[in-house]
């Protein structure tokens, strides 16, 4: 069967922030969300970034090496950003996290590194594809191991503290694998200003309910905000349809920082 997806993007800044330091694509073979870091100027350079060096790879990809092209784009990005710091050392702290579908077919690669998260509505049941790389979560994973339980207090005070980002520096290699899609599965990738206030029900609930992705997209951000709205908030639905439903001519969509440049 030839499938294809039918995607929506769209991002706000929320009701705390002075600029928005998200970015956002959705496209015909690739879906990503990055949420940048790193002072007012640093978090829009981070993940426009890194986003306009991925854009490149909206074309056919090669089914065989799916996840070896995202993950060499990742790495071209992350050395992209290498490059801006030593040009503006003004910007030496920025980052950003990445969440980053490539398709091709039924075939699709998932990159991710930081606390943005990919998640699967299939046959009714919502899924988190992706793990945050928080220190929390660390030590989570850690205890569990040994057979304990993280301390409360301490994971609470850990929860937003990343291990894990692309910030231009070695050794940033992100979560990558090769996964199926099928008809009918809808996926969503978002920053954690939509995950943070918005909890997993509430986002199936949405998804569920919303059949057009743009709408989805637009209910999922009016939540956020309705929420408190604390940081930027990014949004990507994707939806996996029979390639003839599909109506020709639609063209990618660049949110956030991204889509000012």
């Amino acid at each position: 069967m030839n499938v294809a997806i039918r995607y929506a993007a769209g991002s706000d800044i929320g009701c705390n922030r002075e600029n928005n330091e998200d970015s956002g694509y959705a496209g015909a073979q690739l879906i990503a969300v990055a949420d940048g870091m790193g002072g007012y100027a640093g978090g829009e350079v981070a993940s426009s970034t890194v986003i306009d060096s991925l854009r490149s790879l909206d074309t056919a990809a090669p089914k065989d090496d799916l996840v070896e092209v995202l993950g060499r784009a990742v790495a071209e990005a992350n050395e992209k950003l290498r490059i801006v710091r030593e040009e503006r050392p003004d910007l030496s702290r920025m980052g950003t996290t990445l969440t980053a579908m490539l398709w091709s077919g039924e075939s699709v690669a998932l990159a991710h590194v930081g606390d943005s998260r990919g998640y699967l509505l299939r046959d009714g049941e919502l899924f988190q594809m992706t793990q945050d790389h928080t220190m929390d979560e660390l030590l989570k994973a850690e205890a569990e191991q040994a057979g304990q339980q993280a301390d409360p207090a301490e994971t609470s005070r850990l929860s937003h503290v990343l291990y894990r980002v692309l910030d231009g520096r070695e050794d940033r290699e992100p979560d990558l694998r090769l996964r199926e899609a099928r008809l009918g599965d809808r996926y969503l990738l978002c920053s954690d200003g939509l995950s943070g206030p918005v909890d997993a029900q509430q986002i199936y609930e949405v998804l569920s309910a919303e059949a057009d992705p743009q709408r989805a997209v637009d209910r999922l951000i009016e939540l956020a905000r309705a929420g408190g709205g604390p940081d930027n908030i990014t949004a990507v639905v994707a939806d996996v349809v029979e390639a003839e439903h599909l109506q020709g001519g639609e063209g990618p969509t660049v949110v956030g920082a991204a889509a000012q440049g």
